[in-house]
């Protein structure tokens, strides 16, 4: 039985013909090198692009789609459906026997939570039977279907997701994310000009990437590999770079403490004090909160005082539900939350102490700080961000 390999190509890998030539390079060598290939695609392109999600999602009103989540499932879909056959029209130009195939007809069965549905299980028959007869399943990612038979998408990211749930459900080999850049680097290269590539990363690393704001691949596809424990690889469409493996262990011959940096923007920073006013809501005032739908981070709780962080779009919804409990408050807006990742720095002296020194040198002030045995988080002023990236790269990788 050869092995399979799930290759995934995101909106800008399909979006022309030149691009679409180099994913037919990608499957034959997968072919050549004795693998039974399974393909996801995304929708063509971005917003203001024909087939693009956005662009189809701005034929229907505002007010229809919040109304009608099965409906603009439906429109949803069709984007992929167009890259299936496109993609297929390609391989069948250079010899390659491929199938058009529907997230559901892949065996992708999930719940009727329309817009964000969840797998629920699988069925690889189809899919199965395609591979043993050397047909190549291109496979319309981000899709689903119910038991009764209505489409579904997973949510925004949903192709990479698509591919994890393939890879699990055959046993795959690997899961190749083909992307437009060479795979994960320890920084934003438009921030840090010699980033490096990282050439393997765990799971529980790369999850802090894509958690606190690196987009190179969905969380959620990180999370579904991780637990059939199948191997990662992010990889450039248009180049042969070997990209970045991410597997259980990472890099167990590295010696570096630090893997990366990454940040997360329009942050703000609350902080509420008890009085003798607010004592009795002064207490619950997070379940307050968590009841009003309001994403707390960074969190400390002190006797006398509790901080902790928002996302900005969070701001009203904050102000009117503390308000109308009585409790007072202050707040620093346009604040960024860095991030540094290292799977080897739980348990190591001083690490916090050298990364918040570090930025006092160079006069950024600290505004909160907060650590995880794979992550070390310090939440700044926006303006500082760019330059504390820089610093702690040199510093630290």
């Amino acid at each position: 039985m050869l092995d399979i390999l799930i290759q995934k190509f995101g909106g800008t890998s399909v979006s022309n013909e030149e691009k679409r030539t180099q994913v037919v390079k990608k499957v034959k060598k997968a072919l050549k090198d004795g693998y039974r290939p399974v393909v996801v695609v995304s929708a063509m392109g971005r917003k203001g692009e024909p087939y693009a999600t956005d662009t189809l999602l701005s034929l229907i009103d505002e007010s229809f789609k919040n109304d009608n989540h099965q409906a603009t499932d439906m429109l949803m879909c069709c984007g992929e459906f167009i890259s299936t056959v496109v993609m297929c029209n390609e391989f069948y130009k250079h010899g390659i026997d491929a199938m058009p195939v529907t997230g559901g007809q892949a065996g992708i069965i999930t719940n009727d939570d329309f817009n964000f549905a969840e797998p629920v299980e699988t069925d690889m028959t189809f899919l199965n039977s395609l591979l043993e007869k050397n047909i190549v399943p291109v496979v319309s990612g981000f899709q689903g279907i119910t038991k009764e038979g209505i489409f579904t998408t997973l949510g925004r990211g949903g192709s990479d997701t698509s591919a994890a749930i393939l890879g699990v459900a055959l046993n795959a080999k690997e899961i190749e994310i083909y992307t437009d850049v060479d795979g994960i680097m320890t920084a934003d290269p438009r921030i840090v000009g010699d980033a490096e590539l990282i050439s393997k990363i765990s799971y529980n690393e790369v999850f802090q990437f894509a958690e606190q704001g690196a987009k190179v691949i969905h969380p959620r596809a990180v999370e579904t590999a991780m637990k059939g424990n199948i191997p990662i690889v992010v990889k450039n469409t248009m180049s042969d770079c070997e990209g970045t493996i991410i597997n259980s262990v990472g890099d167990i011959t590295s010696e570096k403490l630090y893997t990366g940096i990454t940040s997360v923007s329009n942050r703000i920073q609350v902080n509420i004090k008890l009085s003798l006013n607010n004592k009795e809501n002064y207490k619950h005032v997070l379940r307050v909160l968590a009841d009003n739908n309001i994403s707390l981070d960074l969190i400390n709780i002190f006797p006398n005082e509790k901080i902790f962080t928002i996302d900005s779009k969070d701001k009203q919804n904050l102000e009117e539900t503390l308000a109308s409990i009585g409790i007072k408050f202050t707040l620093i807006e346009n604040c960024s939350k860095i991030s540094i990742i290292g799977s080897r720095i739980a348990g190591i002296p001083g690490v916090v102490a050298k990364i918040v020194d570090t930025l006092d040198e160079v006069n950024i002030p600290v505004l909160q700080t907060a650590d995880s045995h794979t992550t070390i988080w310090c939440l700044i002023e926006d303006k500082h961000t760019k330059k504390a990236i820089q610093t702690l790269h040199n510093i630290l990788l």
